[in-house]
This record gives C-alpha cells, sequence and structure tokens, in this order.
C-alpha cells in the first residue's frame, strides 16, 4: 500500500466521495442507504476512511450493538471497501485494525462481523460465533457470521446481537 495512503475519521462531508466508492466496489449490491443511515446516525457509528490526495479509496464502518439478554456492548463490522484498482494494497486491512485499535473508547468485549473468512481470519476473527445474527442467516452462511474478542470489559460468549435502526433490514442478513 502506498505511503500515501491517509486514514482519518470519516464525516457526512465524505457522503458524495463515499457514494462513487460504494457503487464502484459493489456494483451489484447496494449499500449505499445503510452507509448513508449510519453516518447519519451519528453516535455509535466509526467510520473511518483511507484517502490517497484528495480521492478517497477506502472506508469502514463500526456500529456499537448490545448482545441481549445481558446488554453486554459489542461491535459490528461492515461495510468495509476499497477502491477496486486499489484492492489487494492493504488498505482494508489498515482500516480493519485502525477500527479495532479505537474500539477501546467503546468498551466493546467482542467485535462481529459477517463477510468473507479466508479474509477477516487474518485479523483473528473466528467463525461460528454464539452470539446469534439479528436474523437467521442462509445455511451457506454460516462460517461468514464471526466474532473477535478484544478483551475489553465483558466479552458476552452467548445471546442475541440487536442492532440499531439501520441495520434491522432483513436483506441485509439474506441473499
Amino acid at each position: 500500500m502506498s505511503d500515501m495512503t491517509e486514514l482519518r475519521l470519516g464525516t457526512l462531508q465524505d457522503l458524495p466521495g463515499l457514494e462513487n466508492l460504494y457503487r464502484a466496489a459493489f456494483p451489484e449490491e447496494d449499500l449505499l442507504p445503510l452507509v448513508r443511515s449510519l453516518l447519519q446516525e451519528g453516535d455509535g457509528v466509526l467510520s473511518l476512511v483511507a484517502l490517497q490526495g484528495d480521492r478517497l479509496v477506502g472506508h469502514v464502518l463500526y456500529t456499537r450493538c448490545s448482545v441481549e439478554p445481558d446488554g453486554h456492548v459489542a461491535a459490528l463490522l461492515g461495510p468495509l471497501c476499497a477502491a477496486p484498482d486499489l484492492q489487494k494494497q492493504g488498505i482494508g486491512g489498515r482500516l480493519v485494525r485502525e477500527g479495532l485499535t479505537r474500539l477501546s473508547d467503546w468498551q466493546v468485549g467482542k467485535v462481529l462481523v459477517l463477510g468473507d473468512p479466508n479474509y477477516y481470519g487474518r485479523f483473528g476473527f473466528q467463525p461460528g460465533s454464539r452470539i446469534a445474527p439479528p436474523y437467521a442467516l442462509p445455511t451457506e452462511w454460516a462460517e461468514a457470521w464471526q466474532s473477535l474478542d478484544l478483551g475489553a470489559g465483558t466479552a458476552p460468549n452467548t445471546g442475541t446481537l440487536m442492532v440499531p435502526a439501520p441495520w434491522r433490514n432483513r436483506s441485509l442478513w439474506s441473499e
């Protein structure tokens, strides 16, 4: 990855660049309504962007959630993307690691993600979490539901992930 890549907190002013980035990175999937809603949530959402000069080249969101029935704090990672022409250059990895570091402010014990186990496994995520997602996942996605124990505070081991309103769209959790 280029040493010219800067990471910083994302803002609502990044939305035009994010719209271009997500359309290019996910041409078959419309994640923009989710991204817009999460950015407008503000509190409980960590948005990080990667920039090369004035060009927005990567983005990740972390959302504060709770695990019921005990109310432990957890975070949901996603979406994550990098510009198609710059993928496999470490931008996504830097965004993930920076976000995991910044989650200490939330006293998050566990981070969950629905994604490629080969990719997220490199950060320590393990498939087969006993924390249930908000909606039942397709059977073939079972290994994609993963968790990472951060060791901060009390990490919940079982329960159901309770997500804020932008994540309560069943289509985000199914094919």
